[in-house]
């Protein structure tokens, strides 16, 4: 399926949200080495990690597709969703 840029831009940040997410986690729990995770705990980071794999898959799918199509690099399309997601640039209205 073709995705737009703004599509993969979107996703991208769908992505990065879910890795803060894994990163907040990491961060709130400490180590498991150190203090034991409870299932509760397990489960939740488990179900986060999860869901930020997915998504950075899907992305990286879908980046791999679009590049494809249009004739470009992958790298040159990865690298332009990564800055326009992460550093957004100011629209008219701002």
């Amino acid at each position: 399926m073709a995705h737009t840029f703004d599509e993969l831009v979107a996703m991208q940040r769908a992505a990065d949200q879910a890795h803060s997410r894994v990163e907040d986690l990491r961060d709130e729990y400490g180590p498991p080495a150190h203090t034991p995770w409870t299932d509760l705990q397990t489960d939740t980071y488990t179900t986060a990690w999860r869901t930020w794999r997915d998504l950075a898959r899907t992305v990286q799918t879908a980046v791999t597709e679009h590049a494809t199509e249009q004739g470009i690099a992958r790298s040159e399309v990865e690298a332009d969703v990564k800055t326009t997601a992460r550093h957004p640039r100011p629209t008219a209205q701002d």
